[in-house]
């Protein structure tokens, strides 16, 4: 189970980890700021009373850039955090915690005593 700060349950990373999608900070950044837009767009034309189709296209294609993000986030993760943990020998905590923000992504929220394995 995560933290409040995000970090998995059993304490912070020591000073020399470094999340993974640190590399391309300033990529995820540029998306962000390129959603902003579109939620701000998306308020313009609730504000013009547009039609309600061409809303939830813009919706969906916000939902999709989220969606983006949240993918690069998670293969970083995966490959770099997850990873390292492995090498120390704690990748448990982190899979269990990478399986549960999954499911709870996709609407589909599991406990630990419904798992197999």
């Amino acid at each position: 189970m995560a933290q409040s700060d995000g970090q998995p349950a059993g304490g912070p990373e020591p000073d020399h980890f470094r999340h993974s999608y640190t590399k391309d900070r300033a990529g995820l950044v540029r998306r962000l700021s390129r959603m902003e837009g579109q939620v701000r767009g998306i308020a313009r034309m609730i504000e013009r009373e547009e039609y309600c189709v061409d809303i939830l296209q813009q919706t969906a294609a916000l939902r999709a850039a989220v969606d983006a993000v949240s993918v690069l986030v998670l293969e970083d993760h995966v490959q770099g955090c997850v990873r390292t943990a492995a090498e120390r020998g704690e990748a448990d905590k982190y899979v269990d915690e990478v399986i549960d923000v999954v499911r709870r992504t996709l609407g589909r929220p599991v406990s630990r005593s419904s798992r197999t394995g």
